[in-house]
């Protein structure tokens, strides 16, 4: 059976199986990875073995872990065998964990040993290690050679996806065999993987941006994807992408942004004369050019689909990855929509925007939320969610009457029929004249000003109110070079700030009574620098400085509903 013809993720999987056999498919990083035809034995046996655990088609299992390739092996073989998957996220606390499985009415889960702290005290749940397969210590593997493979219509329920959106309430979003593996054959075009390419893994597979796009849509396409044993600090991920040297990455905006503003641009404006010539919009193009072949190394080398998704990314950094020719692409979609609504390959992204509707998906803009040519992106198609699980109110409140799914974003599209997003409805704040402020706009100029880490705009007695996090190891070295005159300022400040010391010698605590004046006048100045670049109605009151990271989702992006001012 081709991939076209295929309608269930078994289907998909199974195509996979008799074109690739022999081609690697799952697999950690530096070690030797599952074939196809290894991986496709693994899921028989582990269905089998679920069968003999009492697990019936239609029941709800649960998957709990950080990524793997046993992730991978237990969700083929949850749906091979008929049954629905919850993935659930790792960064879920033991409770929400608790209440994620007794709502799902799951009863048999597989967990990680990472993960097994979280579930000791869950009653009624048969947990089974997903690093070894074993309940109770006994393997669950099945023995015999019969089939394990139960038909399935593209109708029925294949998992349950519980979200961790910004809105701080989680919803089960029921996605089908149609909708997820419509999503796959919409996705793959896009893409352009080749048989026996490497992926490297970065997001969380419980997630359905990684789930679909970064698992499922290389399997379909007969390629390996790597999974990092560690989390992806640069000790660990240097090395991983020297050794995958990927064809094809998925991120979110934060992590290309943070190579640029934390690696590329602190070299491109090291001395007074490059800053001077960064300014200059046709050599910053060369710079940008130059330290693009750069990066691009860094990723081995034969990376040609850099999937970016989640959250918008910051314009100065999209204008730097098009300068330097990154093969760079854009996409847009909800856990909802399996996940992708909107998105084009590399060689025709279009600045600032996201791309064309995929295909067999139609968008349509209700203009009563937005302005002229604007509205709130509303989905049709057969990637849509049935809806969400035992929550018939939430399900009513966003589908329209005529069975148009409700995004909640405000877009338009550009007369190549290129669809932008300006933000959610949820966020838009009312100006004093009626204007609609999109406060995601604000933020995209104000991340992108010397230090700024992160930042969250917010309405305050009638007044837009920034909160900021700077990058004040960058602004340390920088306040450190004003004033070398004081003795060793640099070393003794940072493990000053550092040990939180109240008490350090005079010459220590005049410098970081200037470091503080000079941050509380950045701030000064940076609400000035920003405001020169907004509309009337759009300028900030106030800038107030945060000193730890806002909280984030698993796509990074901030959980608003946390902060206020």
């Amino acid at each position: 059976m081709s991939t076209t013809q295929t309608k269930t993720i078994s289907e998909l999987f199974a195509s996979s199986v008799q074109k690739y056999r022999d081609l690697p498919a799952l697999g950690f990083v530096d070690q030797a990875p599952l074939k196809y035809g290894s991986l496709d034995e693994l899921t028989r046996r582990l269905a089998l073995g679920l069968r003999t655990l009492g697990v019936q088609p239609g029941d709800k299992v649960g998957l709990l872990s950080e990524n793997m390739p046993n992730w991978g092996a237990a969700y083929l073989a949850i749906v091979r065998m008929g049954a629905v998957v919850v993935p659930i996220l790792p960064d879920f606390s033991s409770p929400e964990v608790a209440n994620i499985l007794s709502h799902a009415d799951a009863r048999t889960a597989f967990v990680s040993e990472k993960q097994a702290p979280k579930v000791k005290s869950i009653e009624d749940v048969q947990f089974i290690s997903l690093d070894s397969f074993e309940l109770d210590g006994i393997s669950i593997l099945g023995e015999t050679n019969e089939s394990a493979d139960v038909a399935v219509s593209d109708d029925e329920l294949a998992a349950i996806i519980y979200t961790s959106g910004t809105t701080g309430s989680s919803k089960g979003v029921m996605l089908t065999h149609g909708n997820i593996v419509s999503n796959v054959k919409a996705s793959l075009p896009l893409a352009e993987i080749l048989p026996g390419e490497t992926m490297l893994s970065l997001l969380p597979l419980s997630h359905s941006y990684e789930c679909t796009l970064g698992f499922l849509v290389p399997l379909a396409a007969g390629a390996c994807v790597y999974y990092l044993s560690k989390p992806p600090s640069p000790s660990v991920l240097m090395p991983a992408l020297a050794s995958v040297r990927p064809h094809v990455m998925l991120s979110v905006p934060l992590f290309i942004e943070k190579i640029f503003r934390n690696s590329v641009l602190p070299k491109l404006k090291a001395k007074a004369i490059l800053r001077i010539l960064y300014g200059i919009r046709p050599i910053q193009r060369l710079l940008h050019k130059a330290a693009g072949r750069k990066v691009y190394a860094m990723f081995g080398g034969r990376l040609h689909f850099f999937g970016v998704g989640g959250a918008a990314l910051a314009p100065d950094v999209e204008r730097f990855l098009r300068d330097a020719g990154f093969p760079y692409a854009i996409g847009y979609g909800l856990t909802e929509t399996s996940p992708l609504v909107a998105g084009t390959g590399p060689k025709y992204t279009t600045f600032h925007a996201i791309g064309p509707v995929v295909e067999g998906v139609t968008v349509r803009l209700d203009n009563q939320y937005g302005g002229k040519g604007e509205g709130e992106v509303q989905v049709k198609g057969p990637n849509v969610m049935r809806g969400y699980y035992k929550d018939e109110k939430r399900t009513s409140e966003v589908f329209t009457e005529d069975g148009w799914f409700r995004t909640g974003d405000i877009g338009h599209f550009t007369n190549k029929g290129v669809l932008s997003i300006r933000g959610r409805i949820k966020n838009m704040i009312l100006g004093a004249s009626g204007e609609n402020i999109y406060p995601e706009e604000i933020e995209a100029i104000i991340n992108e000003k010397p230090y700024v880490e992160e930042s969250l705009v917010l309405q305050k007695g009638g007044q837009l109110v920034a909160m900021v996090y700077l990058n004040y190891e960058a602004l340390l070295d920088h306040v450190a070079s004003m004033y070398s005159n004081i003795k060793d300022w640099h070393a003794e400040v940072q493990q000053t700030v550092k040990d939180n010391i109240t008490d350090s010698a005079d010459y220590v605590n005049k410098g970081i009574e200037r470091f503080r004046a000079d941050v509380d006048s950045y701030a000064s100045e940076l609400r000035q620098r920003i405001n020169e670049e907004l509309n009337a109605f759009s300028r900030l009151a106030d800038v107030v400085l945060r000193y730890e990271p806002f909280q984030k989702t698993p796509t990074m992006k901030i959980k608003r509903y946390l902060y206020s001012v």
